[in-house]
């Protein structure tokens, strides 16, 4: 059996009696404490599912215990975990308008949330339903958290799918006696209104020598942020105003004269020709974060940040039990259940027409209709004879003298349908029931786990194209018809899509009403993932060396998946205006083998050697081997190093999803020459996303050296390296990467590519010939990811009798490099839908002061500074972003806790710059200002 030293007892007691974090020590250890150590000898901690004693193991494991959770100030997991260093490059957080809206994530290393393994209590979480690949971490009440282990090495020897970028174990409560009431609120400074939040828990525990139960209920709620209430924010200008262009997208765009709206707003001809304004797409749509440039000529652009929300609403009800019961000395058997509700409301601008619908020739909205001269319709004579016909920014005609009536396309906002809202319920529960004990020698663990999660989702106010598109397309003829026979015949006219013309007509108003609503569809989503797993495993000690006993786990796992996302009908024809998306759903088996021995080569040195198989029923197989050393060649010196090999399995929303279909911008020298365009210029094509036949899982090689060592009583850190590197990445390749790879002669994935055709074209050098078709997009398996970096851990422990206790930790993640394809290093750089670019360094300072009944916590967060790239002439530099926390806990007599705080206390603003249509990074700050808080917890 191996001697428990010092250092290893002290990092025992930490985790049993509530330490901070894995890697902190305590000062010294009592004659009593060796005989509590002794009393239990080994336990199970992240990353291992080997038994043992010495927790500082060859892996890095931090953990965040409910103590540091009420210190943060945060009301949720998502939060908490948002606030580490590990989520180097952010992640997704509720956003208005989203598909994903009411979906909480985390992204260890900046490699994306399906890349971080989401645990609860040792098993993975379900996939979100909403958002397909990530876990949703709004699943997990926070009142039933115990502690959140985070191990920051790669892990799918152990756990499987998806443990590339780290794990996160949340670690729920077991042992409590008593009832716990909790009830906290708090305010924003920033924007001026909304974002309010509440939060509270009751917590109820109940034990004897055999059974112990403990369960309770929580809740937190948040208030929706609207674009304009932040005064950083201008009037986004969207050419989904009410503009309209040639047929084939030439000379550009120009307003409908006499047809900017309520919340539009003219973009005048004396505007410089280089003057910018910002036209986000839809936060479903292809993300081209690509700027709009006026032309010398009127544009009629739409305020979209007037009724736009920042973040939606959440609100979310949790519920768990967890019971055990010892039937002898050497068998329990246990249970868990979790339940969660949230519910998130967001609001976007009205919905738009599908881009390149056409303005026929004979509707009474063409301007070049001469019909409509007489008869009142649309018409703009420099259009048809060329008399406002000047050079644009490139030097090209604006208005040809094109000299008759013909089709154009146009691009309108239908304010009148109103607002789209939309409205997310999720609900989701986790069951468990297991039992462990002792067969002789052997440790015995085996049980059964069913989860699952399912939203609902409606959208109010969007768009039937086919009704808009005839509407809009009404003739001359048939209006002047319809008004010589009905004196209260309506029409849909582009200069007043309110219908303000018929204000003093009641029937005429009525009658428009009925043709708004014709047009107005409300749209609905289904989406499900669920989990059954059988699950076991023996723990034994297989001989004994000189320097101690070689122990082994063996086990086995069974889960069935199943995914379903599931579209309204209308939806699913594409024929919705403003949403996106189309069906999946599907289901699979993985079968799961693994073992992991843990050798004693010296008294100071073992070795684990960790291997995993798992056998998916859809795609084939995957083999996890890793191989880790824990060296102590001092008293409180560790000194670790592992090597292993992960994967992450092709999620069933991209290998079950059906064509979707979208019009991103795209520059390629055919397709705009054969419009009689620059061979430069952004053309729109159709692109169709599917499901890609040939998916297969991504592959990772992932390294790590460290040191973590205690010279002092009061002092002790951990310095980490890391390397991981994926290969065969699975990524989601759209008309921009396609073209990107035909044009620089590099592989395309099977399945996917661009479709061109038409007649050939003189283009310069290296380019196609041929215009595009159209392009078929979906993710594939392609191109290699590379990132290392380095992590610090410092803690220091002062005590200083009468005058109390100072503790802090600061922890710092460096990143190194992040590279995809060998290409340039992206740490450093913010580029919108760029994989890889992060900020160099987050830095955490914690310190904790307690004295008499009082604890006074200052928490001090960093992130380094970035430079945005237009392209690697053009840089805007962002300095470095740091708020300070701060919290005052009174501990009273009658067993209650007072916290006041305020995170962000010096009212921080986030760093201002086009990110993805967003006037800052969404994921990676928050626009929130000071958050100042009270909390009142009490105990009976």
């Amino acid at each position: 059996m191996y001697t428990n030293n010092k250092l290893s007892k002290a990092v025992r007691l930490a985790i049993a009696f509530g330490a901070v974090s894995a890697t902190a020590f305590t000062a010294s250890v009592t004659a009593a404490e060796e005989d509590e150590v002794a009393k239990v000898e080994r336990i199970e901690v992240t990353g291992s599912r080997i038994k043992r004693t010495d927790l500082e193991q060859s892996v890095p494991v931090t953990v965040i215990d409910r103590a540091a959770i009420d210190l943060s100030g945060q009301n949720s997991i998502t939060d908490v975990i948002r606030g580490t260093t590990f989520n180097s490059a952010g992640s997704f957080r509720p956003q208005s308008g989203s598909s994903q809206q009411g979906v909480a994530t985390v992204s260890m290393r900046g490699l994306g949330a399906s890349r971080t393994l989401i645990l609860v209590d040792g098993r993975r979480l379900p996939n979100s339903p909403s958002a397909g690949q990530g876990q949703d971490l709004n699943a997990v009440p926070l009142a039933a958290v115990e502690r959140i282990e985070i191990l920051s090495d790669g892990a799918s020897a152990v756990y499987g799918s998806d443990a590339i970028g780290g794990v996160i174990n949340i670690v729920t409560r077991k042992d409590f006696n008593g009832v716990e009431l909790r009830l906290g609120a708090s305010e924003i400074s920033l924007p001026s209104e909304g974002g309010d939040r509440e939060e509270g828990s009751v917590v109820f525990g109940s034990s004897n020598d055999t059974t112990r139960v403990i369960g309770g209920v929580s809740w937190n709620n948040r208030d929706i942020i609207f674009e304009n209430a932040y005064s950083w924010v201008q009037p986004g200008a969207s050419v989904y105003g009410n503009n309209y262009a040639e047929a084939d997208g030439s000379q550009g765009w120009r307003s409908i004269p006499g047809g900017c709206n309520t919340q539009d707003f003219n973009l005048q001809p004396s505007q410089p020709n280089n003057a910018l304004i910002n036209e986000p797409a839809d936060p479903d749509d292809v993300q081209t974060d690509e700027l709009t440039v006026i032309d010398n000529y009127q544009q009629c652009g739409y305020n979209f940040n007037a009724t736009n929300a920042n973040e939606a609403s959440t609100g979310t009800q949790g519920l768990f039990v967890n019971a055990e019961h010892q039937i002898n000395d050497d068998w329990r058997v246990f249970g868990n259940f979790n339940a969660a509700k949230t519910k998130s409301f967001g609001r976007y601008a009205p919905s738009l027409n599908d881009p390149g619908s056409a303005l026929n020739a004979d509707s009474w909205n063409n301007p070049t209709n001469p019909a409509n001269i007489a008869a009142g319709g649309v018409y703009d004579a420099a259009a048809v004879d060329g008399s406002r016909d000047q050079p644009n920014w490139k030097g090209d005609s604006v208005f040809p003298n094109a000299g008759e009536n013909r089709d154009l396309q146009y691009r309108h906002r239908f304010a009148s349908i109103g607002n789209r809202d939309s409205y997310d319920d999720s609900y989701a529960t986790d069951f468990l029931v297991g039992a462990q004990g002792m067969i002789g020698d052997v440790d015995v663990d085996f049980g059964v786990r069913k989860s699952k999660q399912k939203t609902y989702s409606v959208g109010y106010n969007y768009l039937l194209r086919s009704a808009a598109d005839d509407y809009v397309n009404i003739t001359t003829a048939e209006v002047v018809a319809g008004q010589a026979a009905d004196p209260d015949f309506v029409f849909y006219d582009l200069r007043d899509p309110l219908g303000s013309r018929y204000a003093d007509n009641a029937a005429q108003a009525s009658a428009y009403q009925q043709l708004v609503k014709s047009m107005n569809v409300t749209i609905a989503r289904v989406s499900e993932s669920a989990q059954k797993e059988v699950f076991a495993s023996v723990n034994f000690d297989l001989f004994e060396m000189n320097a101690g006993i070689v122990q082994m786990v063996v086990g086995a796992e069974y889960r069935e998946e199943d995914y379903s996302d599931k579209y309204d009908s209308l939806s699913e024809a594409g024929v919705v205006g403003g949403s996106a998306g189309n069906s999946a759903g599907g289901g699979r088996d993985v079968k799961s083998a693994y073992f992991e021995t843990l050798i004693p080569l010296l008294d100071n040195l073992e070795a684990t050697v960790a291997g995993r198989y798992d056998k998916y029923s859809d795609y084939g197989n995957d083999f996890s081997p890793k191989v880790s050393f824990r060296y102590e060649p001092l008293d409180g010196l560790v000194v670790r190093a592992s090597y292993g090999q992960g994967f992450r399995a092709p999620t069933l929303d991209i290998i079950t999803q059906q064509p979707s279909s979208g019009n991103p911008g795209v520059e390629d020298a055919a397709t705009c020459l054969n419009f009689g365009l620059l061979a430069d210029c952004e053309v729109q094509v159709r692109q169709i996303t599917q499901a890609n036949p040939s998916l297969e899982s991504e592959q990772s090689t992932q390294y790590s050296l460290g040191v973590a060592y205690q010279p002092t009583d009061w002092l002790n850190f951990a310095v980490d390296y890391y390397n991981i590197e994926i290969e065969d990445r699975i990524a989601l390749f759209g008309a921009v990467e396609l073209i990107a790879l035909e044009a620089a002669g590099d592989p395309i994935p099977a399945g996917l590519g661009v479709v061109r055709g038409g007649n050939p074209q003189p283009v310069p050098g290296g380019n196609p010939n041929l215009p595009i078709i159209s392009v078929n997009g979906g993710y594939a398996n392609q191109g290699t990811w590379e990132t290392s970096g380095l992590d610090f851990n410092f803690k220091t422990n002062f005590d200083f009798g009468s005058w109390g206790r100072l503790n802090q930790n600061l922890q710092v993640s460096y990143a190194l490099d992040s590279t995809v394809d060998g290409g340039r290093n992206l740490v450093g750089e913010r580029n919108p839908g760029i994989p890889g670019s992060m900020p160099r360094s987050r830095v955490a300072f914690g310190n904790v002061y307690t004295i008499s009944d009082f604890d006074l916590s200052w928490n001090i967060n960093m992130i380094e500074g970035q430079n945005r790239y237009r392209d690697l002439s053009k840089v805007q530099s962002l300095g470095s972003w740091t708020t300070h926390d701060l919290q005052v806990t009174y501990n009273t007599p009658w067993n209650s806790k007072i916290s006041v705080g305020a995170l962000n206390a010096f009212e921080k603003a986030p760093k201002l710059i086009n990110a993805g249509g967003r006037n800052y990074n969404f994921n990676l700050y928050d626009a929130y200002g000071r958050v100042t808080y009270v909390r009142f917890t009490q105990t009976f």
